[in-house]
């Protein structure tokens, strides 16, 4: 049955008045005659009426109230009863679509090349400038992250020759069963295609995990731009897309094989298709599979999701259809891969992700690795993070539209949960910081004429800490295994034997070494049995090291053929380096910023003997 027309002036909703000259005339939610949907040329957005709940046809660039959108005083109180009901009943008149808009940029937080058909506006060119070389960016340091070395690519290179040199190492998260497969499965099968391929050198084996990362980066980047582009308009896009970019803490993780940095790769992408109001690209399957990944990757991702996911079945008209179609099905899907994936490489069946979070959020045991106090994310944590644009994430709070107010609990609400344990690191929020850029970016968009002032200030401000931390901070204990890479070169090198006397997973270890090469360093496993009076290997050897070493190689058959060591530690043990014969045969930069154990430069020694070692 054909739809019947309406007549000009009335749309059907109780509308009974006209908006005069401003609308031409016609009732203010009607929709105006024009050419069809698809081929509808860019109007400017109708701004709401000063005092009317219907749209009259001002646009934002007018400064003047149309006289016939304003009410008498006698009619305001008729004026309030139809305001509530049209904000309660009546739908809002769609808004028109806006014209295909030009390729989107292709950079991630590294700023990667641009494919020669795009077209960019010299502002977003010189914005990509600024981020050059970004996937050729040195992964530096585990500074900033405690232990990040040994969480994903030594266990995907012991998984990815296991079977065929028979060596590697696998940490005590493996062992205990605290972290699944499928994250270090993706590099694993990058080291076993290389393998296959025999270009299994150094040299691929440590850039090509490193370049995947940048790659997700890259399209999470692009991801975060056509969004903001979607939902509001292609100047909001740019300036949010500005923010990311320019983020000093996303350019020093963005390359980085943490399960954090997935996290937060996945976060961007589930986000795009999150159901925000006002958007036409949200999928609840989607997002959901994506939410889902993120949360067998790393469990504490469930935290960030939470009042996103709950928002979203609030708003939710059919709630027993996204409960039973989408989550559950979902959840079943994802859940059953990785158990299946755990089962083949554990032997037996294992849910890690509960594993993972009764270690880290019930028992709380990552005290274990330090501690800190409540308030540390608020003063320090997300502060550091944020950085320079800590002053325009709190000016863009008070400025975003209300539909980006979910974003903003969910950066609370994260904050606020990882407040509550003990142990705290900069990498864990680092999941929140894209969220943060939308709100910065709106900051940047209505400084209006301090906008170059600002973009400037932020761009410089970030490239110091960007370029310090990237290239120059706590790099030594990277440097130092190009050292000790030479050892597999030597025609002695079964009988090599290095021992890193430094804090526990300080080095990349065999994944930057590729032979079998015989190592060790310093353990700190945590004691899961409930031993009060535990003490690691590495504070033992701490708390006396001349003492554990006399102790521990108190043969000369036992010693190790090579020392790596913080210079903080070489006055301890000299009298045993001068016994045994050590020399130092080099001295590797590490940082500007000794503190504690870890010293200004790495020491490596190597004993005099009658095999002369490079």
């Amino acid at each position: 049955m054909p739809r019947r027309r309406r007549r000009p002036g009335s749309c059907g909703r109780g509308c009974r008045r006209r908006c005069g000259s401003a609308s031409g005339g016609r009732c203010c939610t009607a929709r105006p005659a024009g050419p069809p949907r698809s081929e509808a040329p860019v109007q400017p957005r109708p701004r709401r009426c000063w005092r009317s709940p219907w749209r009259c046809g001002r646009s934002i660039a007018s400064s003047s109230r149309p006289a016939s959108c304003r009410t008498s005083t006698g009619s305001r109180w008729r004026w309030l009863i139809a305001w509530s009901s049209n904000i309660l009943r009546l739908p809002r008149p769609p808004r028109p679509l806006l014209a295909p808009h030009p390729a989107v940029p292709w950079a991630g937080c590294s700023g990667t090349a641009l494919p020669a058909r795009t077209r960019l506006s010299p502002a977003v060119r010189s914005w990509l400038g600024s981020n050059k070389h970004p996937l050729l960016w040195p992964k530096g340091t585990e500074g900033l992250h405690p232990d990040g070395s040994g969480e994903t690519l030594p266990c995907s290179w012991s998984w990815s020759v296991l079977n065929i040199y028979n060596y590697g190492y696998l940490t005590w998260e493996w062992t205990s069963s605290l972290r699944g497969y499928s994250y270090p499965l993706i590099f694993a099968s990058m080291y076993k295609a290389l393998q296959l391929l025999a270009k299994d050198n150094v040299q691929l084996l440590i850039w090509v995990p490193r370049l995947a990362q940048a790659v997700l980066a890259a399209f999470a980047d692009v991801k975060l731009y056509s969004l903001v582009q979607h939902l509001e308009n292609s100047e909001t896009a740019k300036f949010v897309f500005f923010c990311q970019l320019c983020s000093w803490f996303t350019w020093y993780s963005c390359t980085r094989t943490l399960t954090n940095t997935m996290e937060t790769i996945l976060s961007i992408f589930a986000l795009s298709y999150y159901p925000i109001k006002g958007s036409k690209m949200g999928n609840s399957c989607k997002y959901l599979a994506l939410v889902a990944l993120a949360i067998v990757i790393r469990p504490t991702a469930v935290i960030l999701w939470i009042p996103l996911v709950f928002s979203h079945f609030l708003q939710e008209q059919r709630k027993t259809d996204l409960i039973l179609y989408n989550c559950i099905p979902v959840g079943l899907v994802t859940v059953g891969t990785s158990l299946i994936i755990d089962r083949v490489f554990f032997g037996e069946w294992v849910l890690v992700q509960l594993n993972f979070l009764k270690f880290n959020v019930l028992q709380n045991l990552g005290t274990f690795y330090g501690s800190h106090p409540w308030h540390w994310y608020f003063t320090q944590g997300l502060p550091v993070v944020l950085g320079p644009h800590l002053p325009f994430f709190i000016h863009g709070c008070a400025l975003a539209p209300r539909r980006f107010h979910v974003l903003l609990l969910a950066v609370i609400w994260t904050v606020l949960v990882y407040s509550t344990l003990s142990h705290k690191e900069f990498r864990f929020i680092y999941p929140v910081l894209p969220f943060c850029m939308i709100f910065c970016g709106y900051s940047l968009k209505y400084l209006k004429a301090w906008k170059k002032t600002a973009a400037s200030f932020l761009l410089l401000s970030n490239l110091v800490p960007a370029l310090y931390t990237g290239l120059v901070h706590q790099r030594g204990t990277l440097d130092v295994m190009s050292h000790i890479q030479q050892l597999c070169n030597h025609s002695q090198q079964s009988q090599a034997f290095v021992f890193i006397l430094m804090p526990c997973h300080s080095t990349p270890f065999y994944s930057h070494v590729h032979c079998p090469l015989k190592m060790r360093f310093l353990q700190c496993p945590p004691d899961l049995s409930g031993n009060a009076s535990y003490i690691d290997e590495a504070d033992v050897f701490y708390s006396n090291p001349l003492g554990w070493l006399n102790k521990e190689f108190y043969n000369d058959t036992l010693l190790p053929s090579h020392l790596i060591l913080f210079n903080v530690l070489e006055k301890e043990i000299s009298s045993f380096l001068a016994l045994w014969d050590y020399e130092k045969t080099a001295t590797v930069f590490h940082t500007h910023v000794p503190q504690g154990r870890v010293g200004s430069h790495i020491s490596i020694y190597r004993r005099k003997t009658e095999i002369n070692y490079p």
